[in-house]
């Protein structure tokens, strides 16, 4: 992987499945997180599901919020080639791109922040707010630390970040990243 600069965006131009999968896991990991700061901190249970499903998805590609959100009728943009509407949806795990990278680094942190809260420190649970409002804010804004980290260290994405030319010319995405 060679080292990159500039700024990883992803599309916003509609709600695919890929980006309302992104926004549903932060509301979720808000809400479990909230819940187990004030109610009960076994609620970080919550937050270790949507972690092992993350996980699930990095390796299988298989995710049922995603086949949910197709069978609403959402689009996906890192569907599996032969994937048509009516069929299952699996993500591309034929490599280890960028946002599959992403899937699998968030399941890990989340699932080891979880249990830290649980057996070490509930100040834990800042870390999986931090997540859940890092995911919201990648899926409203296409901006996302992680991925940039990611990005600069070399990872190939899969989903075209806009290019500042593009965005102003309503052209179709392109696969370099703004400088």
């Amino acid at each position: 992987m060679a080292l990159r600069s500039g700024v990883y965006i992803v599309p916003t131009d509609r709600w695919y499945i890929e980006r309302t999968v992104w926004l549903i896991a932060g509301l979720v990991l808000l809400t479990a997180t909230t819940l187990a700061a004030f109610v009960n901190p076994y609620w970080v249970l919550l937050v270790v599901a949507t972690a092992v499903a993350s996980i699930g998805v990095s390796l299988t590609g298989f995710c049922i919020v995603g086949n949910i959100l197709a069978r609403f009728g959402f689009k996906p943009r890192l569907a599996r080639p032969d994937w048509a509407p009516g069929r299952l949806y699996f993500m591309q795990t034929d490599s280890w791109y960028l946002e599959r990278r992403i899937y699998m680094a968030v399941g890990i942190n989340l699932t080891v922040a979880s249990v830290l809260s649980l057996v070490h420190s509930p100040w834990w649970l800042l870390f999986t707010g931090f997540v859940g409002s890092a995911m919201v804010w990648f899926a409203a804004t296409g901006y996302c630390i992680m991925a940039n980290g990611l990005y600069w260290l070399g990872a190939e994405p899969r989903l075209a970040p806009l290019c500042a030319a593009d965005a102003r010319a309503d052209a179709p995405a392109t696969p370099q990243a703004i400088a």
